[in-house]
């Protein structure tokens, strides 16, 4: 006699938990590079005698690289599928971090950054699409949340890690080991991914620009893209200069005390999953107002001579970073139901050209200003953020003109 089939476990409990880990893998492996050149920036200057403009440009290549693909990335995937870009993207992301070590000039090593930078968006802008076909709205916060938590110790790990490594093997040995790990990254993603079930393939182009049209006229979208133009701004440009800042007179930290800094990421990584109860309960918006004061009010006590007060700050201001993107990403999922992966692809174009801007524009505040010019410039762009978010998103949810009529061929 045939033994039974196993029961088939409803799409609102496809392995969700499983899945949700992986998400977290998937991020951390997405950001593990994009920031790791932040703590051994002391060591490149000196060795390439870089100025912190400069030096600034190095990590803002990877950031205008992302910033440039992820609309193109957001058409592709919703072409040739979810789980094919991110594992491409994944692997691909291991040949310019292997690479760095054997830099022989500045421009190289820019460029090579820039080629990182045009890998991370098969990652990030497509895994918010996975995550909003293959689950119900109810798990889309929690699949969220993980995904952030993810990005945010990945972040840490990056800079943590090739700070300390960078100790024993110098910043170019530390860049091979980072290597490494993305292939087992990618190489894990690539055998626990389940496949999309729900994605429909668009291969029209003029499907494609009838949705981008309509993107552009949702104000609540083009609002989230100029939050997070303004969030990764601050992000950015306060974690890239603070280490300019904390290696001088008088805390005169080493690349390994650079590193340490770096772990006021893990409050962010403890802080975003727990956060997202209250999230759903103060919405989308309020969280956003929250999470930019408080970015804000840490930013300001960094201006202290006591590096116990910097640190504090730094967590403080992270933290609100950290809360306002997982708000801004849970936004989009929620409100925008046809194209998703293209709006996803905008947002990300806005907020890492945000990210470019601020390794640009608080460098050229910390050349002529130091750190209190730095901070005057970020916490002017949060308050930018802020208004647009309250002036914009006071509309009803339902006013969002991605959420209906979506145009034929769109999914």
């Amino acid at each position: 006699m045939p033994l039974p089939k196993p029961p088939t476990l409803p799409n609102s409990i496809k392995p969700v938990q499983a899945t949700r880990s992986l998400v977290w893998i998937i991020g951390f492996f997405a950001f593990l590079n994009v920031y790791s050149l932040q703590s051994v920036l002391p060591l490149v200057m000196s060795d390439f005698r870089a100025t912190p403009v400069q030096a600034g440009l190095a990590v803002g290549a990877t950031v205008l690289g992302i910033g440039l693909i992820s609309p193109f990335m957001g058409m592709w995937s919703d072409a040739i599928g979810r789980k094919k870009v991110i594992c491409s993207a994944l692997f691909f992301l291991t040949i310019p971090t292997a690479l760095l070590p054997f830099a022989g000039n500045f421009y190289i090593l820019i460029f090579l950054r820039f080629l990182q930078g045009l890998a991370v968006p098969g990652i990030v802008v497509v895994i918010i699409a996975y995550m909003s076909e293959e689950f119900r709205a109810e798990n889309v916060v929690r699949m969220t949340t993980a995904y952030v938590g993810g990005t945010v110790m990945g972040g840490f790990s990056g800079r943590f890690i090739t700070g300390h490594a960078s100790e024993l093997l110098g910043w170019r040995g530390a860049f091979l080991f980072l290597a490494a790990l993305n292939f087992v990254g990618a190489a894990m993603v690539l055998w626990k991914l389940p496949p999309s079930t729900k994605f429909i393939p668009n291969r029209h182009a003029s499907a494609g620009l009838q949705t981008l049209l309509m993107h552009l006229r949702n104000q609540r979208l083009l609002a989230a893209c100029a939050v997070g133009f303004c969030v990764l701004f601050s992000l950015v440009g306060a974690f890239t200069y603070i280490n300019l800042h904390l290696a001088a007179s008088p805390f005169q930290l080493s690349s390994s005390g650079l590193a340490n800094v770096f772990l006021v990421y893990l409050v962010g990584v403890l802080v975003t999953p727990m956060a997202a109860p209250q999230i759903d309960r103060l919405g989308y918006q309020r969280t956003l107002q929250y999470g930019l004061a408080f970015s804000a009010a840490g930013l300001v006590l960094t201006l202290t001579s006591s590096l116990a007060a910097v640190v504090v700050g730094l967590a403080i201001s992270s933290t609100g970073v950290f809360l306002c993107q997982s708000a801004t990403i849970g936004a989009i999922a929620k409100t925008v139901t046809q194209g998703r992966s293209l709006a996803t692809g905008m947002y990300y174009f806005c907020y890492y050209a945000g990210g470019a801007a601020g390794s640009w524009l608080a460098g050229l505040a910390y050349e002529s200003y130091g750190w209190h010019g730095s901070v005057a410039i970020i916490v002017l762009f949060q308050l930018t953020g802020a208004t647009i978010v309250t002036l914009v998103w006071r509309a009803p949810v339902s006013t969002s003109a991605s959420a209906h009529r979506p145009p034929s061929g769109s999914h």
